[in-house]
C-alpha cells in the first residue's frame, strides 16, 4: 500500500488554501527569488520586472506592409502560396527556407522582410517555387525526424 498520508494532500489543507492572501504569496516569492538570486545580481534585475515578462506574448517585428500567404503540409511537403500582386514583384523577390522558416525578401517593398513558420521540419535541398496565375508556390519537401518510435497497431476482435 502506497503511503499517501505523507502527502500534503488532507482535510486541511483546502482550508489553508481558501484562507491564503495574495500578497502573502506574492512576498514568498519575492524572498524565495531574493534568495536564488546572488547578491551582486540583485541591484542588475528587478524581480518585479523579472516576473510580468512572463505573461506578455513576444510580438513579431512588423514590417512596412502585409503579405498574405497559406501555408499547408501534406505527407511528404509543406507547400507555402502567396499572391503576387505586382510584376515587379517576380524580379525583386528573394525566397530563403531554414528548418521551420521562410524567409521572404524584397516584396511589396525592397526594404520588407517577411518570416512565415512551418508547420513541420522541412529539409535543406529540394525546394521548388513556381509562379503560375499570380501566386507563387513553394514546395518544400519535409525532414523525416528520426526521434519517434514505431508503434504496433493490432486488431482487437
Amino acid at each position: 500500500m502506497f503511503p499517501w498520508n505523507l502527502f500534503p494532500f488532507h482535510k486541511d489543507a483546502k482550508k489553508a488554501m481558501q484562507q491564503m492572501n495574495p500578497e502573502d504569496i506574492n512576498k514568498y516569492i519575492q524572498n524565495m527569488m531574493g534568495q536564488m538570486i546572488p547578491e551582486q545580481m540583485q541591484g542588475m534585475m528587478n524581480a518585479q520586472d523579472f516576473m510580468q515578462g512572463f505573461g506578455k506574448q513576444k510580438q513579431q517585428p512588423s514590417s512596412s506592409s502585409t503579405l498574405s500567404s497559406s501555408v499547408f503540409e501534406t505527407h511528404d511537403f509543406v507547400f507555402v502560396r502567396i499572391p503576387l500582386k505586382e510584376e515587379s514583384w517576380r524580379k525583386n523577390l528573394r525566397l530563403f527556407h531554414t528548418s521551420n522558416q521562410m524567409i521572404i525578401e524584397h516584396i511589396p517593398e525592397y526594404e520588407d522582410k517577411h518570416i512565415i513558420t512551418l508547420p513541420a521540419l522541412v529539409k535543406k535541398k529540394g525546394t521548388t517555387a513556381h509562379i503560375k496565375d499570380d501566386i507563387l508556390e513553394v514546395k518544400i519537401p519535409k525532414n523525416v525526424d528520426m526521434q519517434f518510435s514505431e508503434v504496433d497497431v493490432t486488431d482487437i476482435l
